[in-house]
């Protein structure tokens, strides 16, 4: 296991000494790009590729680095309007519905989802209306704020460890582990040689997930600066959108090119075949929620839940008057 930093590749000293024997490497291999055939759904569930909508447009392979000034926020493929998109997002919707059951009823794996964005991204947006319907005995959703006591006493990941999903579930990180390599750089909470060291370690603690039948995806919901300034707008004039508004949200709007290049980043030290991060152009929030809702729904399907087999004899059995 190593890190994505680019560092660490061009300085063999700095290369991590393996104490694993060739077998538990080969072995860990084995299981990791099962994981990794898993998150690339659209290689063994899409019937003729590319899938429309193409979610693997968005997403971020390791050996290509992305730079988000280069992708558009308002893209949408062939679709121009939310009417394009109702019926195939209901038809994605009742997919997650039903592998969402099997994967409950299985009870062997489990599936964690991350969204990240800038604020007023969208991320309480696309969880509301992506996984309407979804049975909530199934899933959770899980959200971060300001440290306690208690988890700064640990390490930084601790307290997200604690939250992964369960064995049938399905988990919601609204914000996560990332934001220990987001507002901690920018607001300089931590020096930069603790917090450029943790993109290795979040490598590593999404690997063990993985290896423990916890598959990870990750999305980045990217608006531009311009309709964050819209959506602000928007919560001001609206008394019943009031309550979303804080003044933090116009601070932290000053900061808005540094946040762009540490969540660059953190995408491009964290995507990995194994756990990756997709970056959805989210201006249009029905375009986002139809892509967000195929690449979970084709993920379910790559894992291929199962029900667990009846117990012997159902078929003799008489339900008493």
């Amino acid at each position: 296991m190593t890190s994505l930093d680019s560092t660490s590749h061009s300085d063999p000293s700095l290369s991590p000494v393996h104490a694993e024997t060739p077998e538990t490497r080969k072995a860990t291999a084995k299981a990791t790009q099962a994981i990794a055939n898993i998150t690339a759904p659209e290689q063994s569930v899409v019937d003729n590729p590319p899938p429309k909508p193409d979610y693997p447009l968005y997403r971020v392979r390791p050996e290509e680095p992305i730079a988000l000034a280069e992708i558009d926020p308002n893209a949408s493929e062939s679709y121009e309007r939310k009417k394009d998109v109702e019926q195939e997002l209901e038809r994605q919707r009742d997919r997650l519905q039903q592998l969402q059951t099997r994967l409950y009823a299985e009870q062997q794996r489990s599936l964690l989802i991350v969204l990240q964005a800038m604020d007023t991204g969208g991320k309480d947006g696309t969880i509301k209306h992506v996984f309407q319907g979804i049975n909530p005995q199934g899933c959770q959703v899980q959200s971060f704020k300001k440290p306690s006591v208690e988890e700064l006493g640990h390490d930084f990941l601790w307290r997200y460890h604690q939250r992964v999903p369960a064995r049938g579930m399905i988990t919601i990180f609204n914000r996560s582990h990332y934001e220990d390599v987001l507002v901690v750089r920018v607001k300089n909470l931590v020096p930069e040689s603790v917090w450029r060291q943790r993109y290795q370690l979040i490598n590593e603690f999404e690997h063990m997930l993985t290896l423990n039948g916890i598959v990870v995806v990750k999305f980045f919901l990217h608006i531009s600066k311009d309709e964050q300034k819209q959506r602000l707008e928007s919560r001001l004039k609206d008394p019943d959108k009031r309550w979303k508004f804080s003044v933090n949200d116009v601070q932290e709007r000053e900061f808005w090119d540094e946040y762009q290049l540490a969540f660059q980043d953190a995408i491009n030290n964290c995507s990995t075949d194994y756990a990756p991060w997709y970056v959805i152009p989210a201006n249009k929030k029905w375009y986002r929620n139809l892509i967000i809702a195929r690449a979970i729904a084709d993920t379910l399907e790559a894992m291929n839940p199962q029900y667990p087999p009846e117990s012997e004899g159902l078929g003799a059995i008489l339900i008493p008057d």
